[in-house]
This record gives C-alpha cells, sequence and structure tokens, in this order.
C-alpha cells in the first residue's frame, strides 16, 4: 500500500508539473531550459519527500550518531581515491598529495576510513570531480540542467558523469548486489546528513528552485575559481552568461547562511558536498553513481 501511495504521488506531481510549466512561457535569461528543468524539479522534489526523505529520517532515528559519522567518514576517504585524481589531473600537485596522505592516513590509522585521523591531522579535505577539472581547462558550462533524480547540473557537468563513473572505485566492486548496497547506504547516509538543511530551506526560500540553481552555480564557480576569496552569498543574483568560457555564477546579496545554501542544492542531488552528521568540515562527493556491473576488461576487487 505505501508502495502504491509514493507511485500515486509522483505521478500526480508529474501530472501538476507539466501543467505548470507551460506557465513558463519566457525562461529567465541565462537559464534556456527553465520550464523542463522546474519539471523535473518538482518532480525529484516530490519522490524525495515521499521516500529518500522518510527513509533517511529512519536511518537517524534507528542508526546512533558515532556510526553514522563512521559511515560518512568510510564514504568520504573512498571518495578522497576520485578526488585526488582529479586534482592531479588540474597539475594542483599539492593539492592532490595531501588527498593521497588522507587516504593512506585514515585507511591505515582510521581503520579503512571510518574515522577521519587526517583531519584531526591537519589535512584538508578538498572537492572535485571531472566537471571540475573540465571547467579548470576552461571547458564553458553550458545551460543549467535538472536531471531526473540527480538533481541540479551543467551540460558539462552532466558529460563529466561519465568519467566520474569510471573514476568512482566503488564501480568495480563486485558482486553487483554489493556495489549496489553500498551505493544505497551512501545515499540514504548522504540524504540523512542534509536533513537540516532542506528544513531550513523549505522555511527561507520563497522560489526553491531559483535558489537551488544559483547556489548550485555559484559553489561549482566558486570550486572552479580555487576558492579564491569569499564564500558564494547564493542569494537572487543574475544567472551566468553561457557563452562566455570559465563564467558559471555572480556575486549577490546574502539570503541565508552559506551552509544552509550547500547543504540544500546537495540535497537536490548536486556535487557540491553535504555536511556530516556530526558537524566536522569534511564532505562526500555527490558524483558517486554506481552502475551494478563495471565494463568487460576492467579491473574490480570482491568483497569477502
Amino acid at each position: 500500500m505505501q508502495l502504491m501511495g509514493i507511485r500515486r504521488a509522483i505521478v500526480v506531481a508529474g501530472v501538476v508539473a507539466l501543467t505548470g510549466c507551460a506557465t513558463v512561457t519566457t525562461p529567465t535569461k541565462g537559464d534556456p531550459l527553465e520550464s523542463f528543468n522546474r519539471t523535473m524539479f518538482t518532480i525529484n522534489d516530490t519522490v524525495d519527500q515521499y521516500a529518500f526523505k522518510p527513509v533517511a529520517k529512519g536511518y537517524v532515528w534507528a542508526v546512533p550518531e558515532p556510526v553514522r559519522n563512521s559511515v560518512t567518514n568510510f564514504f568520504s576517504n573512498i571518495g578522497d581515491v576520485y578526488i585526488a585524481a582529479n586534482n592531479l589531473l588540474q597539475l594542483k600537485i599539492a593539492d592532490g598529495v595531501s588527498d593521497i596522505m588522507r587516504v593512506a592516513i585514515n585507511t591505515v590509522f582510521g581503520v579503512g576510513g571510518l574515522f577521519d585521523v587526517a583531519t584531526i591531522a591537519k589535512l584538508p579535505k578538498h572537492a572535485g570531480d571531472f566537471g571540475l577539472t573540465l571547467g579548470h581547462y576552461g571547458v564553458p558550462s553550458g545551460p543549467y540542467v535538472v536531471l531526473p533524480l540527480l538533481g541540479p547540473s551543467t551540460v558539462r557537468d552532466s558529460a563529466g558523469l561519465v568519467a566520474d563513473y569510471f573514476g568512482n572505485p566503488l564501480t568495480y566492486v563486485s558482486p553487483d548486489s554489493a556495489s549496489w548496497a553500498l551505493y544505497g547506504v551512501n545515499l540514504v547516509n548522504m540524504r540523512a546528513n542534509l536533513l537540516g538543511a532542506t528544513d531550513v530551506l523549505a522555511d527561507a526560500a520563497l522560489d526553491k528552485y531559483s535558489f537551488v540553481r544559483n547556489a548550485y552555480l555559484q559553489r561549482r564557480q566558486y570550486l572552479i575559481s580555487g576558492g579564491d576569496g569569499n564564500m558564494p552569498n547564493y542569494g537572487e543574483a543574475p544567472l551566468p552568461n553561457y557563452g562566455d568560457e570559465g563564467v558559471e555564477g555572480a556575486s549577490a546579496t546574502p539570503a541565508v547562511p552559506a551552509s544552509t545554501a550547500e547543504g540544500a542544492a546537495a540535497a537536490s542531488g548536486t556535487a557540491a558536498a553535504p555536511a556530516p552528521a556530526s558537524g566536522a568540515h569534511k564532505t562526500v562527493p555527490g558524483n558517486q553513481y554506481v552502475p551494478p556491473r563495471a565494463p568487460p576488461g576492467f579491473p574490480s576487487f570482491r568483497l569477502h
């Protein structure tokens, strides 16, 4: 019965969204796909409200916070492998070496990554994915797009998901059931870490779609620029000129705290990093998408 209710809610949301998107006759300048994006955003938000969020709340209720922190640390440590690869591709040698050291320290002294010893050792946590690497070399972002279930993205970042898949160590876990199980735990844990941020978003943002869009674009630009300057404000701001390379966001008048905006964007599926359950400043890459089977010819390791 519950499954039927969720399915019915998704169908109703889709019909309402498709009806409502017809009212966006003139898309916002800089967001040519706004009609499609708003429709997909509404569908994603409905699925989140009726499926992901209740599961995340049940996870928080059933699993003690120290265990949730260890789960976050474990997947964060795996993510550091891919972050290191992207930093090295961007010729950020110091950051890449630091990421490799984080993996080594947390794997050896943190019991396989369950404890974040590297942060205590003053090794900073970085963010990275192939979309950021492409942006680092001047590849323009292209229009903003909301992907089904995955949430905020751009044309460039969507193309980068292919490399993100092959660069994710979880992709090569076998059997397939173990890979899917790890992916599922990671997804539920990330959503649980963002429960507070999405509650604030629902209360603070008059237009959640515009807020998440601006938060995503400005954070991506902040990461591509190397974190130079102040953190973005995530307010209502002019959208980027997609014809100019390397331009993704603009400064704006503050609307809500930056930490809230980052979490809100991540809750909608962005690659921005979620705040961990413990409140520590570490991240789990959002682009950890794990299809069930690695292509033939690629190495894999088996869990016993």
